[in-house]
């Protein structure tokens, strides 16, 4: 593989919140008395706040008060995921200094906002290694739309067809795919679809693999 960059999604790949989210949304969903819509939570994952809000009121129906929904799912989710330090996922620290180590530019294309991505990054101190960390509430267009992947390359002035994409999600692959990317997915909570392998991306069980592989 020759490559220049290396372009890093966030949550459930460098820190293991995805669980969390499922969690917390599952737990807000019973205490305001709604059904835990599981297809719909999971259609959700690597989207940004606005594709998040459409995705779960579309599923939910119109009398959903979202809001309300939004705001007991978030206090659950920042007192586990934002006011203290997530587990980081295996491999991540060795292979962003290897990366570092080799003059590679790194950047994150998350889709969280950026005072999310920020402390969870700084909390698990990460965020030293990443040039730019490109965000879900600057861009227009949601994952599985690759313009993050296209800004996080751009903030590099690195060619997006020089850039090592690393996702867990299938909507954050098709993503860096579309993008032009060389893909490595690591699957969190969902394995990819024979339909997702279509696309000719690779699929390894960790980062501690790719690192391995790379060297």
């Amino acid at each position: 593989m020759h490559f220049s960059a290396a372009v890093f999604d966030m949550d459930g790949l460098l820190v293991d919140s995805e669980q969390v989210s499922y969690d917390t949304f599952a737990q807000a969903c019973s205490e305001l008395g709604l059904a835990f819509k599981e297809q719909v939570y999971l259609s959700c994952i690597g989207t940004n706040a606005e594709q998040i809000r459409k995705t779960i009121c579309e599923g939910y129906g119109e009398t959903l008060d979202y809001p309300a929904l939004r705001d007991c799912w978030l206090e659950k989710y920042h007192a586990l995921a934002i006011d203290q330090a997530l587990p980081i996922k295996q491999g991540v620290v060795d292979l962003l200094q290897w990366l570092s180590s080799q003059g590679i530019p790194l950047a994150v294309a998350t889709s969280s906002g950026k005072p999310t991505a920020e402390a969870k990054l700084g909390n698990a101190n990460l965020l030293h290694f990443f040039e730019s960390v490109s965000t879900g509430c600057q861009v227009t267009n949601s994952k599985p739309h690759p313009e993050i992947f296209l800004k996080a390359a751009k903030s590099l002035n690195i060619d997006a067809s020089k850039c090592l994409a690393f996702e867990d999600s299938e909507n954050g692959v098709r993503a860096a795919v579309a993008a032009g990317m060389q893909v490595y997915q690591i699957p969190d909570l969902i394995q990819p679809s024979e339909e997702l392998k279509l696309l000719g991306h690779k699929v390894r069980a960790s980062l501690s693999d790719v690192l391995l592989e790379l060297k």
